[in-house]
């Protein structure tokens, strides 16, 4: 009897491309992606290839390379939409291919929400380029000024003739000009562009609504072994002894592999531990329960959330790092007077993207081929060659597509780990993590506590203001014994809190990390955006103001705030402050946007029925959100709608940005209702969806709306944005329809369901 494995992807496909259920057929994926071979990319072997990010061909087709990865944002679809919009091809007539990891074409790193900030000019530059090298090979050919010809829909035109050549046609005379300097080029002016700011669908969507699309867990190739590998439960652990016997016993087990331990900091190395290696999945994990170890959990052992919690709010309650000061909070606060204070907490929380990390390497006479689910092929370069003591120029990384990624996937350890097994066992292996895998070793998002104080004046407007934020920092990844959060953590919603208050002072406490910490959707802006915008919505009631007045009254005026002049160290997520300037007056135009939009009130919030409002700047862009619940007399809860209003500047795809906003409100319905990870003795309790649940159908929000405001300022994040005013705006809209105010997540802690 011959065993074939089948997967579901492959199986689906058979039943649309056949139409019927056919038993006995064969159905196996490619071994990677048609277009990320090991043969290199067809835009690099066209006759015409001015950059490395475009080719063009003589039959007309014109290949764009996405050097980003595609887990769901759109990116595949985005950054060629810009390339093909400047050089004026015809969209059909596209086809894009996936960059494998190569520092030629700048970052790869798709995390952040700045590939289209960073990349919009570089994509428009490689469109103009071709687009003029073509009408300069078009003028060549007639005997006219190439000023008389222009681009438009995959040809160039002759205006006072109206001769016509394709570009197919003009290729092979274009690759023998040389290429114009970016000052001979001419940008279309916004009024031109036929694809920018228009909705063009998902370039990906057929293919992955057919099965054809290739994911990371469809990788194969021709001898290779399927690796589980058992972890050391506690961060730093190491095994003392290992008994693989029955292990070995397991139909279809090969052998097993020791993977060395970590040494400090962890970065992205591998944990460590031990692998079994089979001919298939279930052979490996099954291999795997069967092995006998016995594990040092080092210091970390004693790591325990409930205790750690105390800490870290004891530690909130003091005075910690200032990393903000305006005026003096601590001359207001000793006059007395109306004075509001605080807590906030919110817990770890892991990714839990819907395919888990999945890694396939082979090693071969010094030199590592990967393919692998990851948001950055250089970073798993960078570490793999790390891990085998080789040059990163003998690691070849190719891209997949990701089944989400949130930032896990960002960190290639587990790419580490397929590669020191692929050379221990001189065969291609590929690395499969289970969902308990995923939980329990992800790269957690920090668990946070905060503290808040205010003195409010007899019309309740805030005279000080004083906020502290303590957490385990991401730095702590990359440096043993980091306590603090530097100015990128820092500048996520907390030294850049937009109010105009006379005095205000931020501060950040120490605290240890015990467990990896990474950057997740929107990073530390969750928590601190949890904090502020709740703590803004107590002041309001506080002072018996409407929640959205007094939100905008605690903005100010419309201003563009100077961070730096305050003596912040704040990185702006990267932008420059000339470029991207911290505009209240765009903060306030989001406000007052959503908060149209859903009807602000209208309706007298009370008796199970409210809407709460939140506002937050975020990798660049404005976004205010409206939630509104109706919690019945058990604490079910139920969120009818939620309003978006979304300034992020240029907008390419607006398609992209509702799908990204529409997300954003169910990943921030996990987050505030459900997202919560725990530690005892130094190991993660939790470990599947039974008990680390993401919002269900019946939980996310009935209707989202997202409100785009398309302007010509420069173009900022998307992907990330939409998630932290959501769980404060969820929070206060429970407290205007129950008078019950949360300070803790996760809501179904507090007996929401």
């Amino acid at each position: 009897m011959m065993i074939e494995n089948v997967s579901r992807r492959g199986f689906l496909g058979s039943l649309v491309s056949a139409g019927a259920l056919v038993l006995g057929v064969k159905i196996l994926p490619q071994p990677a992606l048609a277009d990320a071979s090991a043969n290199g990319l067809r835009a690099d072997a066209a006759v015409l290839h001015p950059s490395v990010y475009l080719g063009l061909d003589t039959d007309g087709t014109v290949y764009i390379v996405c050097h980003r990865s595609e887990m769901g944002a759109g990116i595949r679809t985005t950054l060629p939409m810009i390339l093909a919009d400047e050089l004026e091809a015809d969209w059909k007539r596209v086809r894009v291919e996936q960059a494998p990891g190569d520092e030629k074409y700048g970052s790869q790193s798709t995390d952040g929400s700045h590939s289209v900030r960073d990349f919009f000019d570089p994509m428009r530059q490689a469109g103009a380029t071709a687009r003029l090298m073509l009408i300069r090979a078009a003028a060549a050919k007639w005997g006219v000024a190439e000023g008389e010809c222009m681009g438009r829909l995959h040809e160039v035109v002759h205006t006072p003739s109206g001769r016509v050549a394709s570009y197919g046609e003009l290729a092979a005379a274009a690759a023998r000009l040389a290429v114009p300097k970016k000052e001979e080029l001419k940008f279309k002016s916004p009024d031109q562009w036929r694809y920018i700011g228009k909705e063009v669908p998902g370039y990906d969507i057929p293919a992955m609504v057919t099965g054809k699309a290739q994911f990371g867990m469809d990788v194969r190739t021709e001898g290779m072994l399927y690796a589980s590998v058992e972890r050391p439960p506690v961060l730093g652990g190491r095994w003392k002894s290992v008994d693989d016997a029955a292990a070995l016993a397991v139909p279809g087990v090969r052998r097993t592999a020791i993977i060395p331990p970590f040494k400090p900091p962890h970065a992205f190395q591998a944990l460590g531990g031990v692998a079994v290696l089979a001919d298939n999945t279930w052979a490996a994990l099954q291999g795997r329960q069967k092995l006998k170890i016995s594990w040092e959990d080092g210091p970390n052992g004693v790591y325990e959330s409930q205790r750690y919690k105390g800490e870290l709010q004891a530690t909130a309650r003091r005075p910690g790092k200032v990393v903000r000061n305006v005026g003096d909070v601590e001359k207001q606060f000793a006059l007395g007077g109306r004075i509001i204070e605080a807590e906030y907490y919110v817990p770890h929380l892991a990714h839990a993207a819907m395919e888990p990390v999945v890694a396939m390497a082979h090693y071969q006479d010094g030199k590592v081929t990967a393919w692998a689910s990851t948001q950055d092929p250089q970073a798993s370069q960078e570490t793999v060659a790390a891990a085998l003591g080789i040059d990163k120029r003998n690691v070849t990384c190719h891209v997949t597509l990701l089944g989400g990624g949130f930032g896990r996937k960002s960190k290639p350890d587990y790419v580490a780990e397929a590669a020191i097994l692929s050379k221990q066992a001189g065969r291609p292996v590929k690395v499969v993590w289970t969902r308990e895998d995923d939980i329990r070793f992800d790269y957690l998002h920090a668990v946070a506590a905060m503290y808040m104080k205010a003195r409010l004046d007899e019309s309740g407007k805030p005279t000080a203001w004083l906020q502290r934020s303590v957490f385990p920092p991401i730095v702590s990844t990359f440096e043993q014994n980091a306590e603090y959060g530097g100015a990128d953590e820092m500048g996520m919603g907390w030294t850049d809190v937009p109010f105009d208050l006379p005095n205000h002072r931020a501060e950040n406490g120490a605290a240890p990390a015990h467990v990896r910490i990474g950057w997740m959707r929107s990073v530390s802006n969750i928590y601190h955006a949890f904090a502020v915008s709740s703590f803004a919505d107590e002041l309001a009631h506080q002072a018996g103001r409407d929640p959205l007045d007094y939100l905008l009254e605690l903005i100010g005026g419309s201003r563009k705030i100077d961070l730096k002049a305050q003596g912040v160290d704040y990185s702006n997520y990267g932008g420059t402050p000339a470029e991207y300037p911290l505009d209240t007056a765009r903060l306030k135009h989001v406000i007052q946007l959503a908060a149209t939009s859903a009807g602000w009130g209208k309706r007298k919030p009370g008796n199970g029925w409210g809407m709460g409002i939140a506002a937050h700047r975020s990798f660049l862009t404005y976004v205010a959100t409206v939630v509104e619940v109706e919690v019945d007399g058990n604490g079910k809860l139920r969120i009818p709608n939620v309003y978006y209003a979304v300034d992020a500047g240029l907008t390419v795809n607006p398609e992209r940005v509702r799908s990204q906003f529409e997300g954003a409100a169910v990943f921030g319905t996990s987050v505030a209702l459900l997202g919560e990870i725990t530690a005892a003795n130094g190991r993660i309790v939790q470990s599947n969806f039974h008990d680390y649940p993401v919002a269900r159908i019946h939980q996310a929000p009935v209707r989202t709306s997202v409100q785009v405001v398309n302007n010509s300022e420069p173009p900022a994040g998307i992907g990330e944005p939409g998630v932290p005013p959501f769980p404060p705006a969820l929070c206060n809209a429970i407290f205007a329809a129950t008078g019950k105010r949360v300070r803790e997540l996760p809501l179904s802690k507090h007996g929401f369901a």
